[in-house]
């Protein structure tokens, strides 16, 4: 990969207003606030079935990084698709590529950024590891484990409850600056800093 390469920040969802709330699609909303950040919006894309927003992260007036956002717009468990159609399109390879989802098996809205791994149970991480193999990076935003005998499905499926929405624009906050970090001074800074 050259200097010049892009990265690819794919924040994971499910498609429609139906999800919007959910637990699954925290991806999305990190997305949404990076789009904001960087001054545009979302359109369709001819070579993924994704929302795709280019642009520059960074310091204005400094050297900045080319971006592709991207929100798939497969469901989670086909989210792989959508990503290999935009790395291939973009030439982008899967060192270039921050992933940001959900995960059960962190508190709600600690984070952790890791490169490669398992996909310890996520349906969106087990589509793009079949397609891409396990080397890319990804924001992990805790959303904790479902109270009681509650089925997993049914809590990522479900809006955030009242108590976590008083945190959760925050929590959305720091996982877009640990995307940006990420990319801009490199993973072990970005885990020093916001891996709590």
């Amino acid at each position: 990969m050259s200097a010049t390469t892009p990265w690819l920040i794919a924040g994971l969802g499910n498609p429609g207003p139906d999800y919007a709330g959910n637990r699954h699609n925290v991806g999305f909303m990190v997305a949404d606030l990076i789009a904001g950040r960087m001054g545009g919006s979302f359109k369709s894309h001819k070579a993924g079935h994704a929302q795709v927003l280019e642009g520059r992260i960074g310091i204005p007036g400094t050297t900045s990084t080319r971006v592709v956002l991207a929100k798939p717009m497969s469901y989670m468990n086909v989210s792989g698709g959508p990503v290999k159609a935009l790395l291939d399109f973009y030439g982008i390879g899967a060192d270039h590529l921050v992933v940001v989802h959900d995960e059960l098996d962190i508190d709600y809205g600690t984070l952790r950024l890791k490169f490669g791994g398992g996909d310890n149970g996520h349906n969106g991480l087990k589509s793009l590891t079949k397609l891409l193999g396990r080397d890319y990076y990804r924001v992990r935003f805790g959303v904790g484990r479902p109270p009681g005998r509650m089925q997993v499905a049914d809590y990522v499926l479900k809006d955030f409850s009242s108590t976590e929405r008083k945190e959760l624009d925050y929590f959305v906050d720091r996982a877009a600056d640990a995307c940006e970090a990420l990319i801009l001074d490199g993973l072990e800074r970005a885990q020093s800093t916001y891996n709590s």
